[in-house]
């Protein structure tokens, strides 16, 4: 039994990789070549920054909202850009959707769903909600974004082929672990597990933000894995993955000295990615 889902987990997961790769070499040659501009349009946005943050955001590498968490740690970016680059951030769902073909018109709703969450959201909190957002945590302008290096590590690469696969490999472990995981879950109680999932009713996309919450690539790969098998519904992925700011909520924590603004902006980030899904739900979704 445990051979056999082994090999099925293995068989799933290395359709995978061709695709993974490709998507990875992309990603990498647009950071690489293009991430200085990046940084430009996120730091120069003003009070519209959350536009091209969202919009940037949504670009499969959790470094922009590492980045984005640098930047409102030195007061370049205001609350409502990083919530945006935050809410759009999709970590490795992309390249996971991307490798699965008959998935790619959900991606696309996916991606033009955490646009438009990250916008409203965005707009939200640096205009129209602005006069009851703390003052603390509004965020400014007061810094550089010349003193904020978020790209030190790639400039470090010779080049896009070694980091490419790196990311190709990690994912796809991740991905097989996971799969084997879930085999052995489902294995004689799969209307038991699938039947807990369902069974959270409207509370389904509550617990998926919580799990986004994790910063790590760990926590997209597991909504991912969960939605393509038919576990979450596309309302609780889509509520996880807006959670879900990678790697973005650590580096808040180490460059924002102050822990009731990060605390208050996790909770915040949870709402916000909770309420969309349980929205979406309403909507059959």
């Amino acid at each position: 039994m445990f051979i056999h889902i082994l090999e099925h987990a293995f068989e799933d997961s290395a359709k995978m990789l061709p695709f993974l790769f490709i998507a990875y070499l992309i990603i990498e040659y647009i950071e690489k070549r293009h991430g200085g501009r990046v940084e430009r349009a996120l730091a120069g946005g003003g009070r519209w920054g959350f536009v091209p943050g969202a919009l940037l955001g949504c670009f499969p590498q959790c470094g922009f909202s590492a980045m984005a968490a640098d930047f409102y740690g030195s007061r370049v970016i205001s609350l409502g850009t990083l919530m945006a680059v935050f809410l759009a951030t999709s970590d490795e769902a992309v390249p996971m959707m991307l490798a699965v073909p008959e998935q790619w018109p959900r991606l696309a709703a996916l991606m033009a769903l955490k646009i438009l969450i990250g916008l409203a959201a965005g707009f939200c909190l640096d205009f129209a909600l602005r006069r009851f957002v703390p003052a603390s945590v509004r965020g400014g302008y007061t810094g550089h974004a010349e003193e904020v290096d978020c790209h030190e590590e790639h400039e470090e690469e010779s080049g896009i082929l070694r980091p490419a696969l790196a990311h190709t490999v990690s994912v796809f472990l991740w991905v097989f672990l996971f799969s084997v995981l879930l085999g052995l879950i489902m294995h004689g109680s799969e209307d038991a597990f699938t039947g807990f999932l369902a069974s959270m009713g409207p509370l389904q996309p509550i617990v998926a933000a919580l799990v986004g919450l994790v910063p790590n690539c760990a926590a997209s790969v597991l909504l991912t894995q969960l939605y393509l098998s038919g576990s979450i519904s596309f309302a609780s992925a889509v509520a996880g993955l807006c959670s879900g700011a990678g790697v973005g909520l650590v580096v808040l924590f180490r460059t924002n000295p102050s822990l009731k603004q990060n605390l208050f902006i996790t909770a915040l980030l949870w709402a916000i990615g909770a309420g969309s899904g349980l929205v979406l739900q309403l909507f059959g979704l």
